[in-house]
């Protein structure tokens, strides 16, 4: 699946419930139909010095941009990034149109 891809890579503040916002997360995206897939992991192999800190990553995928840009204005996605903005520490956002170089098997 190629589109559109959303990707946030983000370190969080030492007093965060990380499951809290997690849940949240996997709240946001069940609410909002635009959002084709959702993946998230923690890095666990990650050199500290070539990881700079950054400790967990989210990527969403929508079948064009203007299903992201839906995304962006929906209600749910306003109100929960209040609360995740306030847990991070530090944050990479990248969006883009992906090119599929190797199909899933």
């Amino acid at each position: 699946m190629a589109g559109f891809k959303h990707l946030v890579v983000v370190k969080f503040k030492e007093d965060v419930v990380v499951e809290e916002i997690l849940k949240g997360m996997e709240t946001l995206v069940s609410e909002v139909d635009a959002v084709k897939s959702f993946e998230w992991g923690q890095d666990t192999e990650g050199q500290e010095m070539l990881r700079q800190g950054f400790t967990h990553a989210f990527l969403m995928t929508f079948d064009k941009k203007e299903d992201y840009t839906a995304f962006v204005c929906h209600p749910s996605h306003v109100e929960f990034s209040a609360t995740f903005s306030t847990a991070i520490e530090k944050i990479v956002l990248l969006d883009f149109p992906s090119v599929l170089a190797k199909a899933p098997a």
